[in-house]
């Protein structure tokens, strides 16, 4: 593949998440129906998973707009069955990443658009409620190229001066536990596009799903952070280079593992 080919696929990545942001934004201050999803015949566990009528309407939409221009590129969504393709790519579409925050109006959640080639991430692009520049806007990126805030390249930034860092973490540690803060965002989109623009110096997720993290990892990649996963909870952490595995789950639908990334220090210090 050239660079050329991944600038048009960024272009059209930043395309959808910007109107998926724009469906997001409409449907604000309204009600909206929400379902759950049925994760296993526990009662309690039914609501743990919910899913706005947003959700599906967004990853609806982007859809029709991807077979439209690439019709020979596979789909993985997080709410409708994935679309088989025979070029090497697939998109990885999170509609509303952080359903939880959103149907609760708590106003921190994206829309997370990925696209894999050959199970190596090339292209992300993050539509996110609010940002370093306190508005929504996308975060993208592709392989090889820098990183934008919607027209706008950032730039590496500083912050040596700062002597506790914010992290992103699954389970927030007690004040003064570690070298760095955590924070809970409710959403992985947000934490990988905040890791890229600085906000935080790095997360680690237990078991993300594709679609979660598929769009962040090639923003904080143009950013130079290190990406380090792991098959289970007790397994050693490797550096992370593709979604395909070898664990025999079958495609990189499948994918689901422990992922951190981030400032190499702060990788480091969340692995070790």
């Amino acid at each position: 593949m050239t660079a050329s080919d991944f600038t048009e696929i960024e272009a059209l990545a930043f395309e959808l998440a910007s109107l998926a942001g724009a469906q997001i934004e409409s449907s604000l201050g309204r009600t909206l129906a929400v379902r759950y999803k049925k994760l296993s015949e526990d009662e309690a566990a039914v609501f743990k998973d919910p899913v706005s009528e947003v959700d599906h309407a967004v990853e609806v939409l982007l859809r029709a707009r991807l077979a439209d221009k690439f019709p020979d590129h596979a789909i993985i969504g997080e709410e409708v069955q994935e679309t088989a393709g025979t070029a090497g790519f697939t998109w990885v579409i999170d509609p509303v990443d952080g359903t939880a925050n959103f149907i609760n109006g708590f106003p921190l959640f994206a829309a997370s658009i990925g696209v894999v080639f050959e199970g190596r991430p090339v292209v992300g692009a993050v539509w996110c409620s609010t940002s370093h520049a306190l508005r929504s806007g996308v975060y993208h990126a592709r392989e090889g190229g820098p990183l934008y805030f919607e027209e706008s390249r950032i730039e590496t930034v500083d912050r040596g001066h700062v002597r506790r860092r914010l992290v992103g973490l699954p389970h927030v540690l007690p004040a003064g536990s570690s070298a760095h803060e955590g924070r809970q965002t409710g959403s992985s989109a947000v934490e990988c596009a905040f890791v890229a623009a600085g906000l935080l110096a790095g997360a680690r997720f237990e078991a993300p799903n594709i679609w979660d993290v598929a769009g962040g990892i090639p923003l904080v990649q143009a950013m130079k952070g290190d990406v380090m996963t792991r098959e289970s909870r007790d397994g050693a952490w490797a550096r992370f280079s593709s979604f395909a595995t070898d664990s025999g789950r079958g495609g990189i639908g499948r994918w689901k593992q422990g992922l951190t990334l981030g400032e190499p220090g702060t990788v480091a210090a969340l692995t070790g």
